[in-house]
């Protein structure tokens, strides 16, 4: 891998994945993403989930221990690492997103077909588990710290950021055994979620100070473009969120 591959910055992948340009595309989004920005994550981003009362998780609607919530954050973090370009999903606040929509219809499918037949479906086809997503975000979470326990002796959240990466890839790549759901299918709702956070608008708990918007020059939800709309030179237009719009 050359310098440059090792490089591969936050903009350099957002332009080649589509991102840039507001599309989400399935399958390998993030494939070669995890450990460019290994060597970038800072110390600070880490920290900020750890040192907490873990007895008593503060604001959390479906975790019920630190440890889950933890792991969680890092993983996210790995996925969307901050870098010199922006924060990253613990300082964009993606973990308490997650755990927001876990505790809602999201995290019980409520609003999806859940009877069987159940089998491993192809890469096209939707949710394919008995387990909705809160089972399923807790069997993988606790698998990867199962798999962090094994390798390295110590839990996910301790590990240096090159272990990390090793286990996401190998769930990434379906090669840890799992019950109910494969390890790649749960790595896919992990990335998906960790995007949705990054991106939402921050009325559902991500996205915090509009950030993810601001790094890509989004405008996030204007009332109107009619002052610039004949205009012919870019227009950074300043984001605002549903909870800032004037009513």
């Amino acid at each position: 891998m050359s310098e440059k591959d090792k490089g591969l910055t936050r903009r350099d992948f957002l332009k080649t994945s589509g991102i840039a340009t507001g599309t989400l595309i399935g399958g390998g989004l993030l494939g070669g993403l995890i450990g460019y920005n290994a060597n970038k994550q800072t110390e600070s981003a880490r920290k900020e989930s750890k040192g907490k009362d873990k007895s008593s998780p503060k604001g959390l609607q479906f975790f019920k221990n630190y440890n889950d919530f933890d792991v969680l954050s890092q993983a996210t973090e790995r996925i969307f690492p901050q870098d010199d370009l922006g924060p990253g999903a613990i300082e964009l606040g993606v973990p308490y997103f997650i755990d927001n929509q876990l505790a809602g219809s999201y995290g019980l499918n409520a609003r999806e077909y859940m009877q069987g037949p159940f089998d491993i479906g192809e890469a096209t086809q939707g949710y394919q588990s008995p387990l909705n997503r809160q089972e399923a975000f807790l069997l993988g979470l606790r698998m990867m710290e199962k798999e962090a326990q094994n390798r390295y002796k110590k839990g996910f959240a301790s590990l240096e950021s090159k272990q990390m990466d090793e286990i996401l890839t190998d769930f990434q790549k379906g090669e840890v055994k799992m019950d109910g759901i494969t390890s790649d299918f749960f790595f896919k709702l992990l990335r998906s979620a960790t995007l949705e956070g990054a991106y939402s608008d921050p009325i559902y708990g991500g996205n915090n100070n509009m950030d993810g918007w601001k790094m890509k020059n989004f405008p996030g939800h204007q009332a109107a473009y009619i002052n610039v709309v004949d205009s012919d030179k870019f227009q950074k237009i300043n984001p605002k969120s549903l909870a800032t719009m004037d009513h």
